[in-house]
């Protein structure tokens, strides 16, 4: 049975895209478009209580029961589990998977989104924010970096969902004020991931949905005005 998918051409979106098409899983997608507002519908809240995307619904979940989750980390970690590839099964290599996909979780997304923000999109340009993020941004690939001088993919030797969660927030450095010339194994490790048939499929996902030239006024007001912080 196909997996439901709840989601939108974003990073966090393409990160689940990419999964299922390197597992050639069965889906059928369901745009949620943010900038119009369809997270907020009742019906994707009961998916996805946060009202963010992605969420899939997995009709054959555990025990043979429909099983709903929201959060590209949990979802990652429940197909890989599941199917039994891009996530050690145990030992040493398991937590270094899991410990590179908490800092992509915890660190990279959330940190160049904020530089995203405030560099592309805040009404108001605040040169603190700016340069806040944009150093945050800079710092965080240079751990990306470090690391992969030490070791062909993030987790290790193998490509792993730790390089799937990171490598979607890193196809537009520019826009983070990182220039990438100033990280050799970043831009290694990036244009390998890019040219597998699977990426190249599951970044395409939703995309040709998206508005050209960015969000207008109505978006950017539910994205990131009122609208976005009313209790549901």
């Amino acid at each position: 049975m196909a997996i439901e998918l709840y989601s939108w051409a974003t990073p966090n979106g393409h990160k689940v895209h990419i999964l299922l098409e390197e597992l050639g899983l069965e889906y059928r997608v369901h745009p949620i478009d943010i900038g119009n507002g369809d997270q907020f519908d009742p019906d994707f809240l009961k998916i996805s209580p946060n009202n963010r995307i992605p969420a899939i619904v997995d009709p054959d979940g555990p025990g043979g029961e429909p099983l709903a989750l929201m959060e590209s980390g949990a979802i990652l970690f429940y197909l890989a589990e599941k199917h039994g590839r891009f996530l050690p099964a145990d030992g040493a290599g398991r937590y270094t998977t899991m410990q590179w996909l908490m800092w992509q979780m915890g660190g990279l997304g959330p940190m160049l989104g904020q530089a995203h923000h405030f560099l592309q999109y805040a009404p108001e340009k605040i040169d603190y924010a700016m340069k806040r993020y944009s150093n945050e941004a800079n710092r965080l690939y240079g751990v990306l970096d470090k690391r992969l001088g030490e070791s062909r993919y993030l987790a290790g030797d193998d490509y792993s969902i730790a390089d799937m969660a990171a490598w979607p927030w890193t196809r537009y450095p520019e826009r983070q004020n990182v220039e990438r010339a100033n990280y050799p194994n970043f831009q290694r490790w990036f244009d390998e991931i890019a040219e597998r048939p699977a990426v190249k499929r599951g970044v395409e996902v939703l995309t040709s949905l998206r508005r050209e030239g960015g969000f207008d006024d109505k978006a950017r007001e539910v994205l990131f005005g009122a609208t976005q912080f009313q209790r549901r």
